[in-house]
């Protein structure tokens, strides 16, 4: 029940018409008791949004595309780890400080984690943007050997740099080389369900492949990985666990990760 000392929680991106946030944080906040509402906000403008959350107390923010850089400029303090990937995803209110920090990471190696170690594994990242950026920052700490797969030479030669890591143009990786593929690009994702970031022929059995697509849940690489014999990871693992790390913050509580995962997946499958 909403009332005079419900705690608010929102979504700043744009678009968010298409995010399945609040229905796992309304979720979330409902089985664990906790008195809190989450919205999703159309925002053009980063800086007066943080200004408006600021001016009406709300407790907790996520921050999706194209906000998640911007932000950091008006926050009053950028966890060390956000900092270093340089990017935020979610805002804390600590009575009255805004902090942000980035839960992309820890959420990505979590659901890596469910099929698989990562200390000495061969990982190749493809896509350069900021979700390859958190991911491989995180993968890069914690003993993984990553190389970056993209198509644009500039900027995957960039991140490679910044993290340390090497760089392959795509097409001319060698595929039996690698333990791990992670798609961080948008291809395969509804409605564009026919593609996908690379040929079927260049995955090998013995691969574990994670797409952080996760609408449709089964994108056109996963399907074709599962033919293939490899073991497949949605990107509805990521996007859960990324959310529980964000719900933890917030509000002091363990997240209740089933019912999260619940939520999503029911209202996935009530958009087919």
């Amino acid at each position: 029940m909403i009332d005079a000392e419900t705690s608010l929680f929102g979504l700043i991106g744009n678009p968010v018409a298409h995010s399945l946030s609040p229905v796992m944080h309304n979720q979330a906040f409902a089985a664990s008791g906790y008195n809190g509402v989450y919205l999703a906000f159309r925002v053009i403008d980063p800086r007066t949004a943080i200004k408006g959350i600021a001016a009406l107390d709300f407790k907790g923010v996520s921050v999706t595309l194209p906000h998640k850089v911007a932000v950091m400029d008006y926050l009053d303090e950028v966890d060390e780890t956000a900092a270093r990937i340089g990017a935020v995803n979610t805002i804390v209110n600590k009575r009255g400080r805004l902090i942000g920090y980035n839960t992309d990471c820890p959420g990505a190696l979590e659901a890596l984690r469910t099929r698989t170690s990562i200390k000495g594994k061969s990982v190749a990242l493809i896509g350069a943007g900021g979700a390859a950026r958190a991911i491989g920052f995180g993968l890069m700490a914690a003993g993984a050997r990553v190389t970056i797969l993209n198509r644009t030479r500039l900027s995957g030669e960039r991140l490679a740099g910044d993290l340390q890591a090497q760089f392959l143009p795509l097409g001319e990786w060698a595929p039996d080389r690698y333990e791990v593929l992670i798609n961080t690009t948008p291809l395969g994702m509804h409605p564009e369900t026919d593609a996908a970031p690379i040929p079927k022929e260049e995955l090998t059995k013995k691969m574990i492949v994670m797409d952080i697509v996760y609408n449709p849940l089964e994108t056109r690489l996963l399907k074709e990985a599962a033919a293939g014999g490899c073991r497949t990871i949605n990107g509805l693992e990521m996007f859960v666990f990324q959310g529980a790390k964000q719900f933890e913050l917030w509000t002091g509580q363990k997240a209740p990760v089933v019912v999260m995962r619940a939520a999503v997946l029911e209202a996935l499958q009530a958009h087919k």
